[in-house]
C-alpha cells in the first residue's frame, strides 16, 4: 500500500496501518516518516482529529484525552 498520500487513506485504517509498520517495521517515529515518504503535517493532523498522538515511549499513536 502507498502511504506517501496520507490524505487519500480513511483515518482509522490509516491509525491501524500507522501503529502496525511502527511496531514490526520501524522503532521511531521518524524512521516511518522517512521509509514511506509520509507528510508528517497530514499524518500529525488527521490522526489528532481521531483523538490520537504519538506516544514516543510505546512508538505508537494512543488515544488521548481532551
Amino acid at each position: 500500500m502507498d502511504l506517501s498520500n496520507v490524505k487519500s487513506i480513511d483515518s482509522v485504517i490509516l491509525l491501524g496501518i500507522v501503529n502496525e509498520k511502527l511496531r514490526l517495521e520501524c522503532d521511531s517515529f521518524n524512521e516511518l516518516i522517512s521509509m514511506y515518504e509520509m507528510d508528517i503535517e497530514d499524518l500529525i493532523g488527521k490522526l489528532d482529529v481521531l483523538g490520537y498522538q504519538y506516544d514516543p515511549l510505546t512508538n505508537q499513536f494512543k488515544a488521548y484525552s481532551r
